[in-house]
């Protein structure tokens, strides 16, 4: 056989009619109008959306599927998500961990996920969950590219012994320095926990990722102190900023003066809006903010977003399911991005977007070269995609099949028709 697959008639992104896409050894080799070959397996996408595998830029695997252990977030709050949190972390064992993440990348993975950023817990003398996840991201390789942010949920310069665990993480293995500078006891450990962030990265050649003023607190300012930092110390482009939702009270003057050294850091923002549309605002009586950072005022200004899931099933979270297409639905409506020419853009945020948050860009993408990775869609472009969460039908990892899914189908027996969801153009 000439390829290890093609897939036929694939619609791609931006792309006017139909292409055939050849893959050989991982790696796509040869797209045209075309192919005129043979291949060990062949996916007709008959017209349909095939988009690079999506991107989950900010999830958290070691507290996926432990809602209600050993209690429920009745107040909704992030504080009370981090206490609940606390307690169920006393009774992680290294396979619960690792039995608990690897279901939650098979969900994802389903769902057309190829590349997840997971932040893990480090705040644990015994670095448990940081060990498991090391061993899920070799065992689920041929899955998903999976990288690990040394995360210290309880603060660096608060926790005791905070530094050493974070170093001791960094030498293990961990791909990425986490941080979460509005959550340390005052604002000088924050801007204490923050030079050892860099620091570190710097001593051990890592990315940088933060959780940056999660918090409706509009005196919550760590971002500028991020990137100007990363100005600084010539990181542009390497260093990401998650949540950020104080953003969303600031006043206009200083978020619009913000955005001009954001574009010079050439910071990576991502944005929760699953969880944060639920934890933020639950101080206010009415109105009642949105929770989210300013996603449309930062894609207009030249910054890269990203969207994460966040949580799947946890305190935090009660709900999710791993679905990037439902993470980015709730964006659209959230961040008023419902313009035709938005909404493509909403689409760019679990795709080329997480792709440069994740420093992975120079194999993501569905061109010559590249690492084979895709998803074909029930849908027929990008518009769809958003409006009818539609399933994946294949996802391909390195050239080879890992998921397939049946699209349901809902039916009139009265009048003997089907029904479908696209509009009739005749």
């Amino acid at each position: 056989m000439d390829f290890d697959l093609i897939v036929r008639r694939a619609r791609l992104r931006g792309e006017k009619g139909v292409k055939d896409i050849a893959v050989r050894d991982g790696r796509f080799v040869e797209i045209a109008d075309r192919v005129e070959a043979k291949a060990r397996e062949e996916v007709d996408a008959e017209g349909r959306l095939v988009s690079p595998s999506f991107v989950d830029s900010h999830l958290h695997l070691d507290a996926v599927l432990t809602v209600g252990e050993p209690r429920y977030n009745m107040s909704g709050t992030l504080l009370e998500g981090i206490a609940t949190w606390a307690l169920r972390k006393e009774t992680l064992t290294f396979e619960d961990v690792k039995r608990r993440a690897t279901e939650a990348i098979k969900w994802e993975v389903a769902q057309g996920v190829g590349y997840i950023r997971t932040h893990v817990d480090v705040c644990d003398p015994n670095l448990t969950a940081l060990k498991a996840l090391l061993e899920v991201r070799r065992e689920c390789q041929d899955l998903v590219d999976l990288q690990i942010v040394a995360f210290p949920q309880e603060g660096i310069i608060s926790y005791e012994g905070g530094k050493e665990l974070m170093e001791e993480a960094i030498r293990l293995g961990a791909d990425v320095v986490g941080g979460i500078p509005h959550y340390e006891f005052t604002r000088e450990y924050g801007l204490e926990s923050l030079d050892f962030v860099f620091d570190l990265a710097r001593r051990y050649d890592r990315l940088i990722d933060v959780h940056c003023d999660e918090t409706d607190d509009d005196h919550s300012r760590f971002v500028e102190t991020l990137a100007a930092r990363t100005i600084r110390e010539g990181m542009q482009g390497r260093v990401t900023a998650g949540h950020t939702t104080a953003m969303h009270s600031y006043n206009n003057a200083y978020a619009f003066k913000l955005f001009g050294v954001l574009k010079r850091a050439q910071m990576n923002m991502v944005t929760n809006p699953l969880d944060n549309s639920i934890l933020q605002g639950r101080f206010d009586t009415y109105p009642k903010r949105r929770g989210l950072t300013r996603v449309k005022e930062l894609l207009e200004a030249g910054i890269n977003v990203s969207v994460g899931h966040d949580s799947i099933m946890d305190p935090w979270y009660p709900l999710g399911r791993g679905s990037m297409l439902q993470a980015a639905f709730v964006l659209l409506h959230f961040a008023h991005m419902s313009g035709y020419e938005e909404i493509f853009r909403v689409f760019d945020t679990i795709t080329v977007n997480g792709a440069k948050t994740l420093h992975v860009e120079d194999k993501y993408g569905i061109e010559v070269g590249k690492q084979a990775d895709l998803v074909v869609l029930d849908a027929e472009d990008e518009f769809e995609a958003l409006r009818l969460l539609p399933p994946c039908l294949y996802v391909i990892k390195r050239g080879k099949v890992v998921a397939k899914t049946e699209p349901s189908m809902s039916f009139l027996p009265t009048r003997g028709e089907a029904v479908t969801f696209t509009r009739n153009r005749s």
